[in-house]
């Protein structure tokens, strides 16, 4: 039989897993309305509650010792004693092709539960271990023991449990299955929105025929006023063309500073580029970068938002932007070398304005300079070929065996004046090269330092600190700081990560200075919003400020933002206020609505209130020493926020339907908001949910999981077992969302739970995909969309960080994550005064296991120090140490350091 199909309205049918056994009797096939038998059978009882369903009747009978009572609309049932029950009930005129599903809701007083009446199955009965229930067809005389000792002989298991048993996850078998997508590179400067993107012919899939340059100012485009204030992207060929491969090979130096290395092989010439930037005549250093007023950097990125006032200053901003008196340039070096035994040519080509240029003939190549300008004082460009000025636009150079020629081309980020272009063009590249290392040695010199033994995780640290630091746009030495998300403005929800791995790395000013940006753009009353209408900001700017407090407790800061942090909690107060109304009862009573990302659903969405809840109560935490009145007051809303969201989660979940897992196992789901019933992408209320690339986007990556990182709901608690359970079977293919996959906090809740085989799945598969394999930046979504995303790449590096060490209470979890392998014989792993809760931290971690031993040296000096250290140190073979000094072994791979007094060495003997 042809499986049925439920239809999402406003067209295509699909197929679901929900709809693949089903069986309509003769009443139901080729009509609309269908009556079925069903038996809800209980392991014991008692049990007590109403039966209903949607779009349909009821009738039904139990088994002796039941008792009910029925109106067509509900039943009511109850058994009083202890042992296996069962009520038979009958559907009658259910409405299964409408678009919307028939959904039966079993309101038991303990375990209240819903499934989907044609999910309901003889052959795969809905079995819920959780609630001690099994749901099947009316004629299968089973028992609830028969039925689930038949689905658990079947051997089966979930996705969890199949990652438990299977190897250990790595980054080479991870890129074996997931796709590779290389990304263009953004060279700058620190604090400055003039940006130069690089692409070449392989980065690039709408245009292959070039290697090209943007010139960015931020998230657009620069407008270039000889292109009619449009944008223009300048292109170049670098060798014979494009032929039958691409030999294209790129690296950052040092595997992570903003210099970039690319190797174009054709054949016998080896072409060996250098690019980087640096400023147009003063040198490099930290003292003589400006960087980009805040407002001015706001504006240009995508989906920012100001109030009246905002605008009135950024306009008065921007003029002061417009013209600067030394523009940032890009320095571009190849060198091409000859292989061959004979003399072979190397081909070039130089940089033109590309096709989408209106005016061709307005631009002109001067032989004499190699200048290549819209007018006489609009120079965009200067070309030398081995040190002398380029003579022809395109050019052949024959080059004897084992030599080279060297090509130089400077860009200004936009045309200089004649006399400024002859002035850069007497610039030395190798000088500029060479400031240009110290100028981001210098930046990683300072604050914490993390070595793993795992070089692209070693470099991919580095580098990912440097990616954020790019683009966190602001004036230099001091001031508001936008921390800023690849080509969009600054979010209180996705800046988050990047503030806090900031904070964690020990750069507290800049991670200070970042949050600024949400005070000061923070509206009169109270609210935060800056981007694209979201409605979360509030509640996730207000946790990175109290995240920042954890790790410095900057009480003088605190007392500088304050009032405005009140003001904040005021707005979010009298917003819960308009929804603590009598008629929400049921329906999200005192939860606050509004569109939580790119989506319009403007519902009362879990995700919006966990961000809430979480901002108030870091809130009232941060005022508890000073303002002990005021943080009771929080803290009391806070609290009363937290049981209404659990209330409506609770709620919720009872009337969504139930979804089977891979052991054949069904569990309870919860929909994104309030209001639905059920996960949205399973289509039983209908609608159009298709976003992002995807069906399961609202419900994986915006939905009710993140309660539990947001500490409404413990990793241990039951709702997490099914909710992580479903998620990572139904939303995840290789435990990864799809979308935009760093979105989904899964990978957190796997730490906690000390699911490292799982959370490993998720993390080497995640980036592996996500982030190009050679540069190591990354993309918002897995179809070529957005690059150079800080966002994702700063929740990779967070990860790097919870894999590394934790929080917990008043302990201290240290390597919770690592894999087996970072403990082979002479590998460590190196923090130094790494940022916590409890102050720096350092650990030196050494692996000797040819003398059969591994030694960890922790110090922690803060007056906050944790009471407690849990030392996670896995065997690369699993074995167990026989021998422990300097703490007690729990389990068969952690040391337990209590009390902890600031210093601690443990050794392990094998």
């Amino acid at each position: 039989m042809k499986a049925a199909e439920r239809t999402h309205e406003g067209g295509g049918a699909l197929e679901d897993y929900a709809f693949m056994h089903r069986k309509e009797n003769e009443n139901g096939i080729g009509g609309t309305k269908v009556n079925k038998k069903i038996a809800v059978k209980w392991k014991t009882g008692p049990v007590k509650g109403e039966i209903s369903v949607t779009r349909g009747r009821l009738a039904g009978e139990g088994t002796p010792g039941g008792a009910g009572t029925e109106d067509g609309k509900s039943l009511q049932f109850a058994f009083e004693n202890d042992s296996a029950c069962q009520w038979e009930i009958a559907v009658q005129e259910a409405d299964v092709q409408s678009g919307k599903a028939a959904i039966v809701f079993v309101n038991e007083e303990r375990h209240p539960f819903s499934f989907i009446l044609d999910d309901v199955s003889r052959d795969y009965p809905i079995y819920i271990p959780s609630c001690g229930v099994v749901v099947t067809e009316g004629d299968d005389t089973r028992s609830y023991e028969q039925i689930e000792r038949d689905i658990r002989g079947r051997g089966l298991v979930t996705n969890l449990q199949k990652m438990n048993l299977e190897p250990q996850e790595s980054y080479e078998e991870a890129a074996k299955r997931t796709i590779s997508m290389p990304s263009q590179t953004w060279l700058g400067l620190s604090r400055d929105m003039r940006i130069f993107s690089l692409g070449f012919r392989k980065e690039d899939l709408t245009n292959v025929i070039w290697d090209w340059v943007d010139i960015r100012l931020h998230g657009y485009e620069a407008a270039l006023p000889e292109n009619q204030d449009r944008p223009i992207r300048y292109q170049y060929m670098i060798g014979r063309g494009i032929g039958c491969k691409h030999e294209v090979h790129r690296r950052l130096e040092e595997g992570c500073l903003p210099i970039l290395h690319t190797e174009i092989v054709d054949e016998d010439i080896r072409y060996q580029c250098t690019s980087f930037v640096s400023l147009e005549s003063s040198p490099l250093q930290e003292s003589t970068v400006r960087g980009t007023h805040y407002l001015a950097a706001d504006n240009y990125g995508r989906g920012s938002m100001f109030t009246d006032a905002q605008r009135e200053a950024r306009d008065q901003v921007l003029e002061e932007e417009r013209e600067r008196e030394e523009e940032t340039v890009l320095y571009f070096r190849i060198e091409a070398v000859n292989t061959a035994a004979v003399p072979r040519y190397a081909w070039f080509k130089s940089i033109e304005p590309g096709d989408d240029f209106a005016d061709k003939a307005g631009c002109s190549f001067d032989s004499e300079t190699g200048f290549a300008a819209y007018g006489a004082d609009r120079i965009f460009c200067m070309t030398k070929v081995n040190g002398r000025p380029l003579a022809n636009p395109e050019t052949a150079v024959l080059i004897k065996p084992g030599e080279s020629a060297t090509i130089e081309f400077y860009m200004p980020h936009q045309p200089l004046s004649r006399a400024r272009a002859e002035q850069l063009s007497q610039q030395r590249f190798d000088d500029r090269l060479e400031e240009c290392r110290q100028y981001w040695r210098g930046k990683l010199a300072r604050g914490a330092s993390i070595k793993v033994p795992e070089p692209r995780i070693d470099e991919m640290i580095r580098a990912g600190l440097l990616h954020l630091d790019l683009i966190s746009y602001g004036l230099e030495p001091e001031g508001t700081i936008v921390p800023a998300i690849g080509v969009y403005t600054a979010i209180g929800s996705e800046s988050s990560p990047i503030i806090q791995f900031m904070d964690s790395m020990g750069r507290e000013d800049v991670a200070k200075r970042s949050l600024m940006f949400f005070m000061d753009k923070q509206h009169d009353d109270g609210f935060i919003q800056n981007f694209g209408g979201y409605m979360l900001e509030t509640g996730a700017a207000l946790w990175s400020v109290g995240e920042h407090y954890r790790y410095t407790r900057d009480e003088v800061w605190l007392a500088e933002v304050k009032s405005k942090l009140l003001k904040s909690f005021h707005y979010l107060k009298a917003w819960r206020e308009r929804n603590l109304k009598e008629e929400l009862r049921g329906m999200g009573y005192g939860m606050l609505e509004g569109k939580t990302a790119d989506p319009d659903d403007p519902f009362r969405s879990f995700m919006l209130n966990g961000y809430a809840y979480l901002g108030l109560s870091r809130l009232a935490e941060m005022l508890e020493t000073g303002e002990p009145a005021a943080a009771e007051e929080i803290r009391t809303l806070a609290e009363e926020l937290k049981r209404d969201i659990r209330t409506a989660f609770d709620e919720a979940a009872a009337r969504s339907p139930v979804v089977p897992l891979g052991d054949g196992s069904w569990v309870p789901t919860c929909p994104p908001w309030v209001g639905h019933k059920g996960p949205v992408s399973l289509y039983a209320e209908g609608g159009k949910w298709y976003t992002h690339g995807s069906f399961v986007a609202r419900d994986s990556i915006l939905g009710p999981l993140y309660l539990l990182f947001q500490e409404v709901i413990r990793p241990d608690d039951p709702a997490a077992d099914w909710l992580l359970n479903y998620h990572v079977e139904l939303m995840h293919a290789s435990n990864v969302a799809f979308s935009q996959p760093y979105y989904s906090i899964h990978p957190w809740v796997h730490l906690k739970r000390n699911e490292v085989k799982a959370f490993l799945k998720s993390y080497y598969n995640t980036f592996s995909g996500l982030a190009d394999r050679e540069t190591y930046s990354f993309w918002e979504h897995f179809y070529y969309a957005s690059p150079h995303k800080t966002h994702e790449e700063a929740w990779f590096l967070m990860q790097t960080r919870w894999m590394l060490y934790m929080e917990e209470r008043d302990t201290l979890r240290l390597l919770p994550g690592i894999p087996d392998n970072w403990m082979e014989d002479g590998k460590k792993i190196e923090l130094t005064d790494a940022a916590s809760y409890f102050g720096p931290i350092s650990l030196d971690v050494r692996s000797r296991l040819e003398s059969g031993i591994i030694t960890a040296r922790i110090s922690c000096s803060s007056d906050r120090r944790p009471k407690r250290i849990e030392l996670r140190i896995p065997h690369p073979s699993g074995r167990i140490p026989a021998e422990i000094e300097g703490g007690a072994l729990s389990g068969h791979e952690t040391v337990i350091i209590e009390p902890f007094q600031g210093e601690a060495a443990v050794t392990l003997r094998y």
